[in-house]
């Protein structure tokens, strides 16, 4: 498996990026998501990785954040019936934050919007990643909707942390505002988290 290439951008469309490493050009399919992330052509990038072995071909697909080739690797792997055409659609259409708010709210309104996905897909999508993104997926989701600042981000990212751990909403709110307010603004994330649980 590659997991990731270091390399200058020799060009950039928005589905898909060349790449030169060493001497070696490249082909990475990439969602729209990546391509307004990446640098001017002839800078070095570092991208993250994912490749698909077929009979008659293999893909690399690219992705320039983590949290999208997580998303990405979670709809192939897990969903039946999806495949990686359908999940860089997924990643072009919405950004991760907004799936998992997706997902965790039964929209699947929201999710029939991605071109070649149906109201069916989207349903499927939903019950078998229900248990994955759960609660704190839906917390992250409306915290983005906010626009949080850097300081309201770390909260709002300690409190889908405690989220995902099992607490309620309002309680991991209550530990991590109590924690912040002992150990400061410029606290790390994991410590606010630490701090959150050992309230």
């Amino acid at each position: 498996m590659i997991a990731y290439l270091q390399g200058k951008l020799v060009e950039a469309q928005p589905t898909y990026v060349i790449m030169d490493v060493n001497g070696v050009g490249y082909h990475i399919q990439i969602p729209v998501s990546s391509y307004d992330r990446l640098p001017e052509p002839g800078k070095s990038f570092t991208i993250l990785t994912h490749l698909a072995i077929r009979e008659d071909a293999h893909i690399l697909y690219g992705f320039m954040s983590q949290n999208e080739r997580e998303l990405f690797r979670l709809l192939v792997q897990t969903v039946s019936g999806i495949g990686p055409k359908i999940a860089m659609s997924l990643l072009s259409g919405m950004t991760p934050t907004m799936f998992r708010g997706a997902v965790a709210n039964n929209d699947t309104k929201a999710l029939s919007r991605i071109p070649g996905l149906g109201k069916k897909t989207a349903e499927r999508i939903i019950v078998e990643l229900k248990d994955k993104v759960g609660k704190a997926g839906d917390w992250e989701a409306k915290s983005e909707e906010r626009g949080a600042s850097t300081g309201e981000e770390k909260v709002s990212d300690a409190v889908a942390a405690l989220i995902s751990l099992g607490y309620k909403q309002q309680e991991a709110l209550k530990r991590i505002k109590a924690a912040q307010a002992v150990l400061g603004d410029d606290v790390e994330l994991d410590r606010l988290v630490r701090a959150g649980l050992q309230q």
